[in-house]
Parts: structure tokens; C-alpha cells; sequence
């Protein structure tokens, strides 16, 4: 049977809980980062096929376990495989053996230092991973970025683990990794994609024509990128250290102190697990005020001989 395919269209409506938290499931299946590299290009060319027109002999499920592979592996502006660690589909695993060992070894200063310092190398490889394609950085650009929200992330960890040991309790110093990671976003991910907020994002109408470029979408977008990386963060970073505060008053939890690493892991992965489809938009909209007037701008300058370039000013 051939299989006329709609590979543009989503299976699920991202407008709603259920549709949203399907897609995040599907699309960032850790599984998919053990596909070899030549089954993943094989799923490129076929989802690049039927999107050019061509009809496939393979079922349903096929096609869309191929465009599974090809939406978690490849970029979406460029087409080209992305390293396996700065996929989403590699955000899971990833990202809970890091945050279960930032929340167990926080006690010493060295511990603290190198954990975020693994943490901050691996956010900056997921953001050149995923960057935005029509707003490349110069190299100087990403080491800036890399070196600030480091800098930023170890400045943070170790000057409220200091002021923690002498006005709080050591309870709270298991929370100095969530204010380290909180304030490294805010600076990490705004230098990471400076040049979107210099020069604007491409904008598109309800057709999916581009229009022109907004730096105001720009600033919104990565806005909620800073905002969605903490809160996603927040269950486990928050949660976490009140559970572990008060297994440790049993002494039989004490003795399997080996144990308490993986099962930080494993419960950073099941608490944090459910909130991140609730951030996940894959694309969003401007306020009509703002539609309105980059409609009015585009119509004034097209009678003009700076065609766009007013437009991309906005």
C-alpha cells in the first residue's frame, strides 16, 4: 500500500496538556540517541521524500517512527545530525546524572566547583547544539558566553554555600546548586543568543510565510527559554533535598550512603519528568498590537526603496 503522508502537520494538538505532554514523550525518547548514524540519515531521507511529494511504500507506523528519528536528531533550521549530547532526546539522561550528583556531592567546595562547572559545559554544548540557524555566533562570542555563565554558576555555588555556613543551617546548603543553576541561566542562555536579540528572529504569518524579523520576539522567546530551564529544573532541585533531609535520619538509609547518588538520579529523572511539557511550545505568537504594526511597517515600506530593511529594525 502507498502511504500519502503528511509529514508537516503534528499528530497531536501542542495547544492542550495532553497533546503537548505526547509530543515531549515521543520526540525526546532517550532510546533514539542508540540509533546508529546511518538508520538516522536512512529516516532523514525518507522524511525529506514524502515532504517533497513522494510517496512511500512503507506503513503508517514506519514513517513515523522514522520522523520520530528525524525530529530528535537532526536541527530544525539546518537538517544537520546533531551531536548526541546536545540533543533533547539526550536531555534525560543527561541531565539527571548531572543534577542527582550536583544534589549528592554539595558538602565541599571542590565538589561544588567541579559539578557546575560539568553542568555549565554541558547546558553550553545543548545551547550551541540547538541554536537558532540564521543567528550564528563567532567563536569569541561562545567562549564569552561559556565563560560568564561558568563564572557566574561557581561565583553563585560558592559564595552562598559561604554565607549559608555561617547564617543557616547545613540543610539549606543543598539548595546552593539550584541558585547556582538559576542565575547561570539568566546570564548562559541571553549571551547565547545575543545575536537574535540584536538583529531579531524571523517572524511568520499564519501561513507560515516570513514576514520580517522582531527583536521583541526575540526577547520574548528567549525569555521563556531562561524561565522554562529553571522552573523545569526547580521539582527536583526543590523537592529533592527535603526528601533526602529526612531519609537520612534512618539509620538503615545511612548505611547504603553508596546508593544515594543513583537514587538521587533516578528521582531527579521522575520528579522533573512530568513538568517540562507544560513550558514546551514549539512555536508562539506575538501580541496583535505587534502584528499590526509590523503589517502596517512592511506595508509602508514596500512603497519604498528600503524594501525590508525598516521591518528588520523592529
Amino acid at each position: 500500500m502507498v502511504i500519502d503522508a503528511d509529514v508537516e502537520n503534528q499528530p497531536w494538538d501542542l495547544k492542550t496538556f495532553s497533546g503537548r505532554f505526547k509530543y515531549f514523550l515521543w520526540v525526546t525518547d532517550p532510546r533514539t540517541c542508540l540509533t546508529p548514524e546511518e538508520e538516522l540519515m536512512q529516516a532523514r531521507q525518507l522524511i525529506l521524500n514524502i515532504g517533497n511529494g513522494k510517496k512511500s511504500s512503507l506503513s503508517e507506523n514506519e514513517i513515523n517512527f522514522a520522523r520520530k528519528l528525524y525530529e530528535s536528531a537532526f536541527h530544525p533550521d539546518t537538517g544537520d545530525l546533531q551531536n548526541i549530547f546536545g540533543r533533547m532526546s539526550f536531555q534525560m539522561p543527561g541531565g539527571m546524572a548531572i543534577t542527582g550528583a550536583m544534589l549528592q556531592w554539595y558538602r565541599s567546595n571542590t565538589a561544588v566547583i567541579f559539578w557546575q562547572w560539568v553542568n555549565q559545559s554541558f547546558n553550553a554544548l545543548v545551547n550551541y547544539t540547538n541554536r537558532n540557524a540564521n543567528s550564528s555566533l563567532s567563536t569569541t562570542q561562545l567562549f564569552i558566553s561559556y565563560v560568564s555563565a561558568t563564572s557566574a554558576a561557581l561565583v553563585a555555588a560558592v559564595g552562598y554555600k559561604k554565607y549559608l555556613t555561617k547564617t543557616a543551617s547545613p540543610f539549606f546548603q543543598r539548595y546552593v546548586p539550584f541558585v547556582a543553576v538559576a542565575v547561570a541561566n539568566c546570564i548562559n542562555i541571553p549571551l547565547m543568543r545575543q545575536n537574535e536579540i540584536l538583529y531579531g528572529i524571523h517572524i511568520h504569518d499564519e501561513e507560515g510565510n516570513i514576514v520580517g524579523k522582531s527583536r521583541l520576539a526575540a526577547v520574548k522567546g528567549i525569555c521563556q527559554v531562561v524561565l522554562s530551564r529553571i522552573v523545569m529544573c526547580a521539582p527536583g532541585m526543590l523537592v529533592l533535598p527535603m526528601i533526602m533531609e529526612s531519609l537520612e535520619k534512618f539509620k538503615a538509609f545511612r548505611r547504603i550512603s553508596y546508593l544515594h547518588g543513583p537514587f538521587q538520579v533516578v528521582a531527579v529523572g521522575c520528579l522533573d519528568m512530568f513538568d517540562e511539557h507544560y513550558l514546551y511550545i514549539r512555536k508562539d505568537s506575538l501580541h496583535q498590537f505587534w502584528k499590526d504594526r509590523l503589517y502596517e511597517k512592511e506595508r509602508r515600506t514596500r512603497c519604498t526603496s528600503r524594501g525590508w530593511s525598516e521591518i528588520r529594525r523592529t
